[in-house]
């Protein structure tokens, strides 16, 4: 048994697309609450696994090697680009296109059932502009 989640938008209401930069994350000890296991896919628009450098194609409570932040949350890096070799344990690389999420939770607890637990948002990462950009010379 398992409870499936799909997502093409952002939590801006924005089509997920390879040319920005987006974040999953699942606060402490908030991961999918499941007897069995989680996995977040990336499909590209027609649904087909993304080829990608890492031969990555999801990340799931097998992946061990995932980073915890400091504080216990788990952030997942969903980017065309690598997000820097300290965070590539928990980086699916996304294609430079449209592409979707799917949160599989198998064996999946009540409260992941009855709605009480949903997903994070898929958030935007927006590039910090430079110093010389925001002020006038």
């Amino acid at each position: 048994m398992g409870k499936y989640f799909y997502q093409d938008l952002s939590g801006d209401g924005e089509r997920l697309n390879g040319a920005k930069s987006y974040i999953v994350t699942f606060a402490k000890d908030a991961t999918p609450p499941v007897e069995g296991l989680w996995s977040l896919t990336l499909y590209h628009d027609k649904h087909f696994f993304v080829p990608n450098e890492l031969s990555r194609f999801f990340l799931a409570t097998k992946n061990k090697g995932m980073k915890t932040n400091p504080d216990g949350s788990l952030t997942i890096y969903v980017q065309e680009r690598s997000p820097g070799k300290e965070n590539e344990a928990n980086w699916p690389p996304a294609p430079n296109g449209d592409f979707s999420l799917y949160l599989r939770a198998y064996w999946p607890k009540t409260q992941t059932v009855d709605g009480s637990w949903t997903p994070p948002p898929v958030v935007v990462v927006r590039p910090v502009r430079a110093v010389r950009d925001r002020w006038p010379r």
